[in-house]
């Protein structure tokens, strides 16, 4: 058997869920490793170094937005997936998970075959967006999507995947003005359902680490990268 393509740390509270979702996923030929609490889950990614978190959010000892707070604060593990899959559907659950960097927010029950899919189709667009231009320099702000690495007047930022997808394609797209279902589109898909005040969060964070030069907020409409 070869290499499996991918890490998974699957992390939830009942044990029922973690076996259901570990056979499912290391059938599909994922490396899959479990947590039963948000701390547990925060040690595990910090030693495993997964491709994809799978998190619940109510837990013991810490909940699921807490951990996923400090596995993106963990400077090798920003740019991987993490995926809320939980049974709260309020609103607040939802911005409070993508506040902290959750790539998709998915409602339980789901079957297992579903998530799969939704899993990989993540992959596939990480992929090919891997393939596109690789480095941007304009205004003394230099992207470089080999490294995830942004330096601004040559000094080095830190973005969480995210953030830095948003930033990278509104540079590649300079002075072009984007509403905000087309970068909730573009960044993370036509199959995760985002809030669109995630996108003005983003936004407002990638600005307080670049400075707000380089994007402008257009009235009514949306956001656009400006050539300098």
């Amino acid at each position: 058997m070869g290499k499996p393509s991918h890490k998974v740390l699957v992390v939830d509270d009942e044990e029922p869920i973690l076996e259901l979702l570990k056979y499912n996923l290391e059938k599909q030929g994922f490396e899959v490793e479990t947590a039963s609490n948000g701390i547990e889950a925060v040690d595990t990614a910090r030693r495993f170094h997964p491709d994809l978190v799978l998190l619940d959010i109510m837990m013991p000892k810490m909940d699921g937005v807490e951990a996923c707070r400090q596995i993106r604060a963990t400077p090798e593990l920003q740019n991987i997936f993490i995926v809320f899959l939980t049974a709260r559907a309020e609103e607040y659950s939802e911005v409070a998970a993508f506040d902290v960097g959750a790539d998709d927010y998915i409602l339980k029950p789901i079957k297992p075959r579903a998530l799969v899919s939704r899993i990989n189709a993540l992959f596939r667009r990480d992929s090919k967006k891997k393939n596109t231009a690789t480095q941007i320099n304009v205004g003394g702000l230099l992207i470089d999507r080999t490294s995830y690495t942004i330096k601004v007047k040559n000094k080095e930022i830190s973005l969480p995947k995210k953030e830095f997808e948003l930033l990278f394609f509104l540079a590649q797209n300079p002075n072009k003005v984007f509403s905000r279902d087309d970068l909730l589109q573009n960044i993370w898909g036509t199959d995760v359902y985002v809030l669109a005040r995630t996108v003005d969060v983003h936004i407002r964070k990638v600005r307080e680490k670049i400075g707000d030069d380089y994007i402008t907020t257009v009235k009514g409409v949306g956001y656009k990268f400006n050539l300098q």
